[in-house]
C-alpha cells in the first residue's frame, strides 16, 4: 500500500502508510501552513522505506556497558539516529532504538513547520506528539488514561468537532521546555513489561518522551501471581524484544499493591526528571495515579470547556 493522505473536516491532515498513522494540525498564515503541510507530506512519503532499510539494526539492543558507539556507526538515517540518541541514556537496561520510533517520526515531521508564518503546529503519531510553538502560542493536551475504556464509540467521538472527553488536560505554552508528549502502558500499541494503564511523559522532544515513557511504564510493576506475561516473540514474530516476558493481562489488584507499583514507577520518573530526561510524568494504574512534582498534566477531572486541541494522548 502506498502512502495516503486526506484532509479532515476540521482542516487537519491525516497521513497513513503501513503502521504509520498520523494526524497533523497547524495554524498561521495560509500560504505558510499550506507549504508546511506539503513539505511534511513529501517527507512522510519517504520515511517508512528509510526505516525499513535499517530495521535490522534498529531492533538490536544498545550495548549496556563499555564505550557507546556513535549512532552514525550503525545507522545512516536522521530519524534512525534520533531514535538511537533518545534511547542511549537507558542502555544499562535492555532497550532498542525502536522504543523511540513513533516519537522520532513525529519529531521529524514537525520540523517542516519551523518556518515563518506558522504560528503553531502539532504532529500526533498514534498518541506520541511533537509540538511547534511560537511566542504567545499554546496548545491544550488531553490525557485518556485507561485504554480499557476505549471502543468504537470513543474512536468516532475523537473525530467529531466536540472531540473525545478526556480524563485530564493541560496547557502547553511557548515558555514550557517541553515539545514532546508520549504515552506507554501495557494496554497500548506496543508491549510493556509493567502494569501501568498509562504513563504520559512531557519531555524536550517527542523522541525523548517516547523513550522515557517506555522506561517508566516498565517500572510500574509489583509481584503478583495473577499478572500474566508471555514471551514477546510468541505474540509477535518480528518484535525487537525477543523472548522477554511482556504483560498481557493484569487482574484487579489490592489497592496497596497498586500504590506500590505506582511508587516504583514514580521513583524511576523522578530520577529521570532529575537527570533532565523528562519534564513531567503522570502514571495511572487501576484508578490510582501518581505524578512528578513539576508543572505538567494535572490528573484532575476534565471540567474545562471544549475539546483538547491535540486530541487524546495514548499509545
Amino acid at each position: 500500500m502506498k502512502a495516503q493522505r486526506a484532509r479532515l473536516p476540521d482542516g487537519r491532515w491525516h497521513f497513513q502508510n503501513g503502521p504509520m498513522d498520523i494526524v497533523i494540525g497547524a495554524e498561521g498564515e495560509s500560504l505558510a501552513v499550506q507549504l508546511a503541510h506539503e513539505a511534511a507530506w513529501q517527507r512522510f512519503y519517504t520515511l517508512l522505506p528509510e526505516l525499513v532499510a535499517e530495521l535490522r539494526a534498529l531492533r538490536l539492543p544498545l550495548p549496556p556497558t563499555g564505550p557507546l558507539p556513535p549512532a552514525g556507526a550503525r545507522l545512516d538515517g536522521r530519524v534512525a539516529r534520533r531514535m538511537w540518541a533518545a534511547c542511549a541514556p537507558y542502555r544499562a537496561e535492555f532497550i532498542t532504538p525502536m522504543a523511540a520510533v513513533a516519537g522520532a517520526v513525529a519529531q521529524e515531521l514537525i520540523a517542516c513547520y519551523h518556518r515563518p508564518g506558522v504560528g503553531r503546529a502539532w504532529v500526533n503519531n498514534g498518541g506520541d506528539i511533537a509540538v511547534y510553538l511560537t511566542p504567545g502560542q499554546s496548545v491544550r493536551i488531553g490525557l485518556f488514561a485507561d485504554l480499557a475504556r476505549w471502543g468504537p464509540a470513543m474512536a468516532e467521538a475523537a473525530e467529531t468537532p466536540q472531540g473525545l472527553r478526556t480524563d485530564a488536560q493541560c496547557e502547553l505554552a511557548y515558555e514550557s521546555p517541553a515539545r514532546g508528549v508520549a504515552t506507554s502502558g501495557w494496554r497500548g500499541r506496543s508491549f510493556s513489561l509493567g502494569i501501568a494503564d498509562s504513563v504520559t511523559i512531557l519531555a524536550a522532544t517527542a523522541a525523548e518522551a517516547d523513550a522515557a515513557a517506555t522506561v517508566v511504564a516498565n517500572a510500574v510493576d509489583v509481584p503478583h501471581p495473577g499478572i500474566e506475561r508471555r514471551p514477546a516473540n510468541t505474540l509477535k514474530d518480528d518484535t525487537d524484544l525477543g523472548d522477554i516476558p511482556v504483560t498481557v493481562q493484569v487482574p484487579p489488584l489490592p489497592e496497596a499493591l497498586v500504590r506500590e507499583a505506582l511508587a516504583a514507577g514514580l521513583a524511576r520518573a523522578e530520577a529521570l526528571q532529575q537527570a533532565g530526561l523528562l519534564w513531567s510524568a503522570t502514571l495511572v494504574c487501576q484508578g490510582q495515579w501518581a505524578q512528578t512534582r513539576s508543572p505538567g498534566m494535572p490528573p484532575s477531572a476534565d471540567t474545562r470547556p471544549g475539546p483538547p486541541q491535540l486530541g487524546s494522548v495514548f499509545a
